[in-house]
């Protein structure tokens, strides 16, 4: 019986389509994971960098992601940090790093 998508799949989805949605579609250029415990909580670290158009909508979108809502199934979004932005020629390459924990 399968557990459903993790999630660092969870995360990405939710990325792609927030970005969809506020008009800059973004694609993975790379990512990975690895876990993380507190005291009280366990998750993972998660970073992603990904390529976007370089669009005044783009940058809006990027400065108001760590505030964004973004739901995943049986876990929390507890920060999401843009590390970098690199214009390159055919747009901005960007790091995004993340913490998400389980939900019990």
């Amino acid at each position: 019986m399968s557990r459903g998508p993790d999630a660092a799949t969870l995360l990405e989805r939710a990325l792609c389509r927030a970005a969809k949605a506020d008009g800059c579609p973004m694609q993975t250029l790379d990512s990975g994971w690895r876990r993380w415990a507190s005291a009280t909580f366990t998750g993972a670290r998660h970073w992603f960098e990904i390529t976007l158009a370089d669009t005044k909508q783009t940058r809006d979108w990027l400065a108001a992601l760590p505030e964004t809502n973004l739901p995943l199934s049986g876990h929390l979004v507890a920060d999401l940090t843009v590390k970098s932005a690199a214009e390159q020629a055919d747009g901005l390459v960007v790091r995004l790093e993340a913490l998400t924990v389980e939900e019990r």
